[in-house]
């Protein structure tokens, strides 16, 4: 059992699985689990949610802005 924590929303689950992590946590039962970050889940995407909501943790958008503003000044 691996527990994965969504970085959006902080939401925990617990699932058989057999990816290899470095960290541990304490699960609600009080025993320890790997743990592994994931970026998205159904707790954040907006399929699931209903919402809409950027998540940009790379800094995409604003790399794309820059370059279509530097575009536009030539």
């Amino acid at each position: 059992m691996v527990m994965f924590e969504d970085a959006s929303s902080g939401v925990r689950f617990l699932i058989g699985s057999t990816v290899a992590t470095e960290e541990t946590t304490k699960g609600e039962d009080g025993k320890e689990y790997p743990l592994f970050h994931i970026e998205i889940s159904s707790a954040s995407h907006p399929f699931y949610t209903g919402k809409a909501n950027t998540i940009d943790s790379a800094g995409r958008i604003e790399k794309f802005r820059a370059r279509a503003t530097a575009s536009k000044k030539q």
